[in-house]
Order: structure tokens, then C-alpha cells, then sequence
């Protein structure tokens, strides 16, 4: 039994391994490739001004990643408080860090219109992480035209709150959704219909909402998906 097991952590560190090699080779080539273009003298300066803003954008999504994924190596060890946070505001913080990288690319990334007076019971930096790594996904695979929202809203009469990140992309075939919800943030996997993804984000979004006592999911639109995170309302109103 306990080769078993041993065989499926080993196997398991695998998976992870290779899906954080598959998330982090394509920032860091795209990088390689802008920086070589530098290497131009004939490129006109304004040019070479957005290129090398690009390659902060880009290398700021590789930094994430690696922030991430160290912060889940010390979830077991380390600990993270939980406390009444505002998560409207919280949207907001999000959608303002991301802009630039959306503008860059010609997007555009807004917070809904706030719900009453929601406090979550939440890690601030983890929930903060859990949005980033929606949003993220959402702005390299939803369609280029549309906007990307974060909305948080009261769930299962006032006892959760969700915040959730809407993207109008791809359409994942409902053959495939089952399996998809079921495995959501357990293993990195593979977002069918958004190949270039290893669900690495996806994944460590979900190691982040289980130390909050929270837990993501998603939900399928004929044009594109919401993935959230659902934690804890506090009754804490007048803090807010």
C-alpha cells in the first residue's frame, strides 16, 4: 500500500513539475526572442520602447508564477491568517495591477458593480493570488474583443461569498465539463479548448482557496466561462 501511494506522490510531483516547466517556457522564449530583437539597431526608438515594455509585462507573468508556486511549497509550513477582507475592493486591486498588461495587448479588464456591504473571511495576499491567476488566464485565452469582469457576490443566503472572474472565451464541449469541474485545482491539467494552458494557475489557485477553508470552481457560458472562488462571509459588516 505504501509503494502505492509513494508511486502516486512521485508521479504527482511529476505532473507538477511539467506543468510548471509547460507554463514557464513560453514567457521565458517570448522573452528571449523580444530581448534578441533589441539587438536591431535599425528598429525606431518607439518601437523599441514597446518591446521593452513588453518584456517587463511578460517577465511580471513569469515572477507570478514563481511567487505562486514557491507560496504552495510553504502552505503546509507556513501561516497564513485569516481575517474580514473586503473583496470588492480587493477586485479592485486586481483590475488595476492587471491593466497595463491587458492594455498592452488591447484589453480591456473592469470590476462589476458592487453587491451591498460583502466581507469575506480570507487570506488578502492568497485571495489576491487566486484572482490573478483567473484573470491571467482569462486574458491569454478569452477573445481578444471582449472584456474581462471580476464580480464578488453573496452566495447560499448571506453564509459564502464569491468572487468570480468572467472571460468570453472558448467554449469548453460539454462531453468534457464534468471531468473538468471534478478535477478543478486538485492536479494541474490541461483546460480542454485552451491547449496552451498546462492548468497550472487553475491548480494552484485551488492549493490557495483550501488554506482560506474556501474552495473554485467554474461555470460554463456558451461563450466563455467564470471561474471563481468561493470563501466565507463575515458578519463583520461594520467594518466596512
Amino acid at each position: 500500500m505504501k509503494t502505492g501511494e509513494g508511486e502516486m506522490s512521485l508521479k504527482g510531483d511529476v505532473s507538477f513539475l511539467h506543468a510548471a516547466s509547460h507554463e514557464l517556457k513560453a514567457p521565458l522564449a517570448l522573452v528571449r526572442q523580444l530581448a534578441l530583437g533589441l539587438e536591431d539597431e535599425t528598429i525606431p526608438a518607439k518601437e523599441r520602447e514597446r518591446i521593452a515594455q513588453q518584456i517587463v509585462l511578460v517577465s511580471e507573468r513569469a515572477l507570478r508564477l514563481t511567487t505562486d508556486i514557491t507560496k504552495t511549497a510553504r502552505l503546509e509550513d507556513s501561516f497564513f491568517g485569516l481575517e474580514p477582507c473586503n473583496p470588492h475592493q480587493i477586485c479592485e486591486e486586481v483590475a488595476h495591477e492587471l491593466t497595463p498588461l491587458y492594455a498592452a495587448r488591447g484589453r480591456e479588464i473592469r470590476v462589476g458593480r458592487r453587491q451591498g456591504s460583502l466581507l469575506a473571511v480570507a487570506n488578502r495576499e492568497l485571495l489576491r493570488r487566486v484572482l490573478l491567476n483567473f484573470a491571467d488566464n482569462a486574458l491569454h485565452y478569452a477573445d481578444d474583443d471582449a472584456p474581462v469582469e471580476l464580480r464578488a457576490q453573496s452566495r447560499n443566503h448571506g453564509d459564502r461569498v464569491r468572487i468570480g472572474v468572467r472571460d468570453y472565451g472558448p467554449m469548453v464541449p460539454a462531453s468534457i465539463w464534468k471531468e473538468l469541474e471534478s478535477r478543478l485545482g486538485t492536479q494541474p491539467q490541461i483546460v480542454h479548448a485552451r491547449p496552451q494552458s498546462s492548468g497550472l494557475g487553475l491548480y494552484l489557485a485551488g492549493q490557495f482557496a483550501a488554506a482560506m477553508n474556501g474552495t473554485i470552481g467554474a461555470v460554463r457560458h456558451r461563450d466563455g466561462a467564470t471561474f471563481y472562488v468561493d470563501v466565507t462571509a463575515s458578519m463583520q459588516m461594520s467594518l466596512l
